[in-house]
């Protein structure tokens, strides 16, 4: 089967009525769950970042308060899996500030373990790598902001 083009879908999109475009989106988010919540973000949380930035940083607290201490290999794929789940809500929003301001919370989060997983090469890894993308993503944004983000990066000791 071929896949059309963005800009093909657009034009049938944009000359659809009404009625049966609600039923398309409707098919389109009943398949994936990735599907229903990015419309979920897009309809409900879009308007708002700040609080969704905010909501997303107390899901991750509640998901660091679960990270198994006891042995390194537990705590790495729970923290895998909460920077899986931070991306994914991340691409929803697509901003750099998003991905600044939840990157920068786990890598705190992370810190504040008492597991000492400095001496881990797989979580070490993991947390430079968070503070490259990061830096990466400062440098997107406009001078002020950059300078603002920066200063928030030297006072965490990124």
């Amino acid at each position: 089967m071929q896949t059309t083009s963005l800009s093909e879908l657009k034009k049938e999109l944009s000359i659809m009525p009404k009625d049966i475009l609600v039923d398309v989106c409707t098919k389109l988010i009943r398949f994936k769950k990735e599907n229903k919540e990015l419309l979920h973000y897009l309809l409900f949380e879009s308007n708002n970042e700040q609080g969704f930035i905010n909501n997303l940083k107390l899901e991750v607290d509640m998901m660091f308060e679960e990270v198994n201490t006891q042995t390194v290999y537990w705590a790495k794929k729970t923290i895998r899996k909460i920077l899986r789940w931070i991306n994914r809500y991340c691409k929803y929003s697509g901003l750099a500030t998003t991905y600044i301001e939840l990157l920068s919370h786990f890598c705190v989060r992370m810190k504040s373990l008492p597991l000492d997983w400095s001496e881990s090469k797989v979580l070490l890894n993991i947390y430079e790598s968070q503070v490259k993308k990061i830096n990466k993503y400062i440098l997107t944004l406009h001078e002020d902001l950059q300078y603002d983000f920066r200063l928030k990066m030297e006072s965490l000791n990124f």
